[in-house]
């Protein structure tokens, strides 16, 4: 069974989950933790020979101490690359917290040290009319490791999110800023200094800009001893 699983979540869509997910099983890998990574719902798929496949899930799954199939590293795979309630609502399906919750319960169940279960876009994008993808952790009770994009607005985003998990219940482990951008953006400095005074959580890392950045490359900008603390 899974020791520990955290959540990640990000400030918007394209902030870098993904890599910051992969470059933490990396780095949880060298330092000798099994480690397996998950994204229950995806859309944005491909169709190739062997069904639909997610770029960002198939990160994942290479990423992990072991090669899982893709339909557990991926259980809901959408082809349009829009939110996962409009993509499922052209395919004819439904997705319910209930039913991701039950796919992530189940990846739990295999023996690991480190189990990370990457959502999509935001905190609240919607799965459904009435439930957003928080639902999902709220139900698991896992901690969440947030991603920061360092872009204009990032604080505010930050800031939000970060308030929006304490006020569903749920811990925040701590924060990733990643510069997904290859120009640094203005005032970078000033904007970390405000985010590690404010943000209320400890930050694992600062991820940078590298061209063609993988994530076995990303890992040794992370701390991430503190997530087997406790």
């Amino acid at each position: 069974m899974a020791k520990k699983t955290f959540f990640v979540t990000g400030t918007d869509t394209g902030v870098g989950k993904t890599l910051v997910s992969a470059a933490i099983l990396e780095a949880a890998k060298a330092a000798g933790k099994w480690s397996l990574g998950m994204k229950p719902v995806a859309s944005g798929c491909d169709e190739t020979p062997d069904g639909l496949r997610n770029e960002d899930a198939l990160i994942l799954q290479s990423a992990a101490s072991e090669w899982l199939a893709y339909d557990l590293v991926n259980p809901v795979a959408l082809a349009p690359a829009i939110a996962p309630h409009v993509a499922a609502a052209q395919a004819g399906r439904v997705i319910s917290a209930d039913r991701l919750t039950g796919f992530c319960r189940g990846m739990q169940m295999r023996p690991a040290d480190l189990l990370l279960i990457e959502g999509a876009g935001g905190w609240r994008v919607p799965l459904n009319d009435r439930e957003t993808y928080s639902a999902v952790p709220r139900e698991l009770g896992v901690p969440v490791i947030l991603v920061v994009a360092l872009k204009l607005g990032c604080i505010n985003h930050a800031l939000l999110t970060a308030e929006a998990i304490r006020g569903d219940g749920l811990l925040l482990t701590g924060w990733v800023a990643n510069r997904a951008e290859p120009e640094p953006m203005s005032c970078e400095q000033e904007t970390l200094s405000y985010l590690l005074e404010h943000i209320g959580a400890p930050c694992l890392g600062v991820v940078p800009w590298l061209e063609g950045a993988v994530p076995e490359s990303l890992g040794s900008y992370l701390d991430i001893q503190m997530l087997f603390e406790n």
